[in-house]
Order: C-alpha cells, then structure tokens, then sequence
C-alpha cells in the first residue's frame, strides 16, 4: 500500500497477505482524489470519516493531505491493528482508528464532517442502504461529500441526494451531496 501524495508521499505499508480486505487501486484512489479536489479544499484541513476502512488506504491518504481529523472505522480486529500500528508508526494525531461496527457506529456518532467515505464489502446486504443511512444520520457539514465505494452492479443514480459516478476498471465511486 503505497500513499500517492502530501506529506507521507511515497511511503509504504505492507498489507498483510492474510487479509480479507481488498485495498483501493493506486488507480482508482488516485483518480478519486482528483474528483475529491473540487470538492474539497484540503488546504483547510477538512475532518473525514472512512468507513469500512479495511487496510486504511484511504486513511492514510487523508492524513497525507493535510485532514485535521479522519476518524477510521472498521469491525475486523487485524485490520482495526494494522491501521493503529501504521498510526503510531506515523505519529500523527489527526488520526482517530476505532474498531467498530460501521452501523452502530453512525447511530451514535454525533460529530459532522467534510468528507465521508465508504468502500463496504461488494457483497453487503446492506450495501444499498448507505447513503440513507449516511444521510439520514446527519452525519456531513452543510458542503460536505460522501462517496460510496461500490461494484459495477449498483446503481444510486436516482437517489434524491446523487450528484455524479465515477468508475475506474472494475471500482465505482457514488457521490452524494444534501
């Protein structure tokens, strides 16, 4: 897992071979970032929450690029240690890992952010609930954007709050807006 830019640029981190998660492309990551810039000015060091954080790719990018608060949420023991462990290596404060379920987790959450991604398992159920979900639970700062990570079969499009899709070979970002 390699970060593309800002401060920890060029850094690595060796997921281990182990895990479930599938880990965003170095492709699509970077292409989402660049859509990302026109919503967000990172500049002003925006909070984001990530959800389903898996092996903490997007996490790590956030904090590179200068997020003043990115809290990561991910249920699985190994990888909520290997997000905590590059954490701590990194010594960076802005960075809040907690080992949570991501549903639980929105019902009590009752902080506001920037930025709110998500990159579930393609296969969850629940999978086409979470931008009412996310949505619903008033969870982003007025301007603020969430983007549902997702497989070629899903389609939000209609969704009241949809702003625009993106696809990357076989990775599909949705975005969402109030």
């Amino acid at each position: 897992m390699r970060v593309i830019t800002g401060k920890y640029r060029g850094r690595h981190f060796d997921v281990p071979r182990t895990f479930k998660a599938r880990p965003t492309t170095d492709f699509a990551k970077e292409n989402l970032f660049n859509v990302l810039n026109g919503y967000i000015d990172f500049d002003e060091g925006p909070t984001a929450l990530d959800l389903f954080s898996g092996t903490g790719s997007i996490t790590l990018e956030l904090l590179s690029r200068g997020c003043s608060r990115v809290v990561a949420v991910e249920k699985d023991p190994l990888h909520y240690s290997f997000i905590r462990s590059f954490v701590e290596k990194l010594g960076d404060k802005a960075a809040d890992p907690v080992r949570a379920d991501v549903f639980r987790f929105l019902e009590r959450c009752r902080e506001q952010f920037d930025f709110i991604f998500a990159d579930p398992p393609y296969t969850l159920q629940e999978l086409e609930q979470l931008p009412d979900l996310v949505m619903g639970h008033n969870r982003l700062k007025p301007d603020g954007i969430f983007v549902l990570e997702h497989g070629k079969t899903q389609d939000f499009s209609t969704h009241p709050c949809f702003v625009e899709h993106r696809a990357y070979g076989s990775v599909n970002f949705s975005f969402f807006r109030e």
